[in-house]
């Protein structure tokens, strides 16, 4: 029996070995387990290749697919077959193809691990160790304790339904079912467990984030406290007696009297802990790594370049730039402090289904049919601009190579032939006619000038788009997954509501999933909102500053044209 899959977002297979495929596609996969986020596949067309696993829905078995009884057992369904008493019963069938088919994927695998291991930043220092969470100032067994030592200042906020003291809800006949999909966003995000209010942990204050509702919906509460951040002199260093390099930047908080000195690696251990504390914002992408010639001048300066985007939206986001692992990062200047700040943030319990149980929304809940409308837009808008930010990119890439190569060469071309014009006039040996060879000779000078004008200007304008595409590329990456914890929580609300009118399920339940599903909404729309509003403020700055570079760039060949014009003048 075939395991089948459909795919729930559109994948480009950039890499050999990698299958391309579509939306709404039905695949036939090798495997159920997949190898550092990849399944193998086939589809209708027998191609085989590899997929992320977060793109795909598991179906299940074609026997599953094509009956629907009480002896068959679907894999991957929210009500097992048997009804909602059998949930606990399923059993899992063995994994199909294990042991013989899955060698393109242990090899993708490999590649992977070996691309990984080749990266610039091995964890190789002295703070890179597996104690645990050491006891801080101020805490007690976990607990914070207020500023005047009077007992904590954190409060339990718990998502279980069930016994509270000496209460008991009452049971329903019926609950909204897991998907067992365990490779599904939903799923790996702890939105699901959430939403089925399993959910508890302790919220200090200082971890509460805040959604408003503003004039175009929900938006995340401005950040009090607005800064920026610089980065500078990339700098070669050693440690080990030489035998190992690596370059730090300087970072130069505005909000904190003293830089930090942080490596590429530090960076890139930060950008883990974002992506997994907050499943539901788009955390940028960091410039990607590169295994030879992290060295050269070029590269050291596109990297910069690169970090300073990303920082410049850390910054701009106003939960990530309030972020204690973030601040911790900025502002953490001594190397005991900065290890018991990188424990504590490993050891963070707020994150999965946790997290969202410190998201304050507004007080009048949504309405969920005009939040999937929003929803499905952005959704439709992401895939377009993602579509044309490609082409773009492409585009740019192939006019700065063109202007670095043909239009260069042609140019000096031109110039070098009008040289050799006024070298042939010279053998007139007439006096009257030096003033015109001369001419000739400098409108050749200024041609071969303009041309490496050609040659120099990609950096000044093409490049700083590139930079910025890269970086929204990256952004609309995160979305799918974004948007798949969203569409996950409304399922649970349907499957909710669907219950109570069967009256399989009391209406306070069902109210409680709706409720936490608000919060995902709430959430997820402030994302989307900020979104735009950086995606409007960068494009705007961009566009502006690449068409004043062309102003600059086209006056100055006017400028060299005037000047071999005016050679002429007295002849």
């Amino acid at each position: 029996m075939a395991l089948r899959a459909k795919v729930i977002y559109d994948f480009l297979s950039e890499n050999q070995g990698e299958l391309s495929v579509q939306e709404g596609e039905i695949l036939t996969l090798v495997s159920e387990q997949d190898v550092e986020g990849w399944l193998e596949g086939s589809n209708s067309r027998g191609v085989r290749g590899l997929v992320p696993a977060t793109y795909v829905e598991i179906l299940g078995h074609d026997a599953a697919l094509n009956s629907y009884n009480t002896s068959a057992e679907p894999r991957y369904s929210n009500v097992p077959a048997g009804g909602f008493a059998q949930l606990e019963n399923i059993s899992k069938p063995p994994p199909v193809g294990l042991t013989s088919n899955t060698a393109p994927l242990q090899q993708h695998h490999n590649n992977y691990k070996q691309h990984s291991q080749g990266s610039d930043d091995d964890w190789d220092d002295d703070w890179d160790d597996s104690s645990t969470v050491a006891d801080e100032p101020g805490t007690v067994g976990g607990r914070y304790r207020d500023s005047e030592g009077n007992g904590t200042s954190t409060y339990r906020v718990t998502t279980h339904t069930g016994q509270r003291g000496n209460a008991m809800q009452t049971k329903s006949s019926a609950t909204v079912g897991k998907n067992l999909n365990r490779f599904s966003t939903f799923v790996k995000s702890g939105g699901e467990a959430f939403v089925l209010g399993e959910a508890s942990g302790f919220v200090k204050d200082g971890d509460k984030i805040c959604v408003v509702m503003g004039p175009y919906g929900p938006e995340w509460q401005e950040n009090p406290y607005p800064f920026s951040c610089t980065i500078d002199d990339p700098t070669k260093q050693t440690k080990f007696k030489g035998m190992k390099s690596y370059i730090s930047y300087k970072l130069t908080p505005t909000h904190t009297p003293n830089p930090v000195s942080r490596r590429y690696k530090h960076f890139d251990w930060l950008y883990a802990r974002l992506a997994e504390r907050f499943p539901v914002i788009s955390v940028p992408h960091l410039p990607e790594k590169q295994a030879t010639g992290r060295f050269e001048e070029d590269f050291i300066s596109k990297r910069r370049k690169g970090l300073i985007w990303w920082m410049n939206h850390m910054t701009s986001h106003p939960v990530l730039s309030k972020c204690d692992v973030f601040q911790h990062f900025l502002t953490c200047t001594d190397e005991k402090a900065w290890k018991q700040g990188k424990r504590k943030a490993e050891k963070d319990e707020l994150v999965g289904a946790n997290f969202f149980l410190t998201i304050s929304t507004p007080p009048a809940p949504l309405d969920f049919q005009e939040v999937e409308s929003k929803i499905d837009g952005f959704k439709t808008f992401t895939k377009r601009m993602e579509d044309s930010t490609m082409q773009l990119n492409a585009t740019i890439n192939e006019f700065a190579r063109k202007q670095m190569g043909g239009f260069k060469k042609e140019y000096q071309k031109v110039g070098m032939s009008f040289k050799a014009l006024s070298q042939a006039f010279e053998m007139d040996q007439q006096t009257y006619s030096s003033g015109l060879n001369h001419g000739i000779s400098f409108t050749g000078d200024a041609y071969e000038a303009i041309g490496e004008y050609f040659y120099e200007q990609p950096s000044k304008d093409l490049d700083p788009i590139m930079d910025l595409l890269a970086l929204y590329q990256g952004h609309l990456a995160n979305f799918p997954d974004v948007i798949h914890v969203q569409k996950g929580a409304l399922t649970k609300v349907k499957e909710s509501q669907k219950h109570v009118e069967e009256g399989k399920m009391d209406r306070a339940q069902a109210n409680g999933i709706n409720d936490r599903c608000n919060i995902i909404s709430c959430a997820t729309l402030a994302e989307i909102q900020h979104f735009h509003h950086i995606r409007v403020r960068d494009f705007k700055a961009q566009m502006q500053h690449y068409l004043q570079q062309q102003i600059t760039f086209y006056k100055k060949i006017t400028g060299k044209l005037e000047e071999a014009l005016e050679k002429y003048d007295n002849l």
